[in-house]
């Protein structure tokens, strides 16, 4: 599986954010990108989760099947996104029905283990704390199986041991032929290519 962006050009509020810009990664492969604050990180990772259209260029992955690449993504963003009123539990069964359970997902509670967070699984998401809440956002990656992970600033909030956890899932997914795009300010412990934005 080879996916490929050619040419990438988008605006926001007037304003061109980055133009004329093509990478391309392989299964197994992840792509870190990094950049000073408004070079467009973000927006890149919202174009390729379709969140964001394209003023010129291609996103495309290969071999071509009847699914589109958001249709094949995991897109994690700065917002930890859950329910506060819902468990965790609920939270992630809830994510699992509308991303595709049947696609070889984790059930919640071995996806929240993963995360060492099996002890509030029965817990309203509001009583979590910061980095909890994001140990659960990522724990949405394991709940449907999709071979595309967009990831903004994974390690937020994340403590020394709970990076650890996470380097070790993304280097799982990558060793079964996942691929990730994760856009940071400090280093992952993740092996891949990078892609700098904002040269100039």
């Amino acid at each position: 599986m080879r996916l490929s962006a050619s040419r990438l050009s988008v605006e926001r509020g007037g304003r061109i954010v980055f133009a004329d810009l093509s990478f391309a990664i392989e299964s197994g492969e992840s792509l870190v990108v990094t950049g000073r604050n408004g070079a467009g990180k973000s927006t890149l990772l919202r174009a390729l989760a379709g969140l964001l259209p394209l003023a010129a260029g291609e996103i495309s992955c290969a071999p071509a099947g009847e699914e589109t690449v958001p249709e094949m993504a995991h897109y994690l963003g700065h917002a930890d996104a859950l329910k506060g009123a819902l468990t965790v539990t609920e939270n992630l069964d809830f994510f699992a029905a509308i991303l595709g359970s049947g696609r070889g997902g984790l059930p919640a509670q071995e996806a929240l283990a993963a995360f060492g967070l099996a002890h509030v699984a029965a817990l309203p998401a509001a009583y979590l704390s910061a980095g909890q809440k994001r140990r659960a956002a990522l724990a949405k990656l394991l709940v449907a199986s999709r071979p595309v992970w967009l990831l903004d600033e994974p390690s937020t909030a994340l403590d020394a041991d709970s990076q650890i956890v996470m380097a070790k899932i993304m280097a799982a997914h990558l060793a079964g032929g996942g691929m990730i795009v994760a856009a940071t300010h400090i280093r992952l412990d993740l092996a891949g290519r990078e892609l700098r934005l904002g040269r100039a």
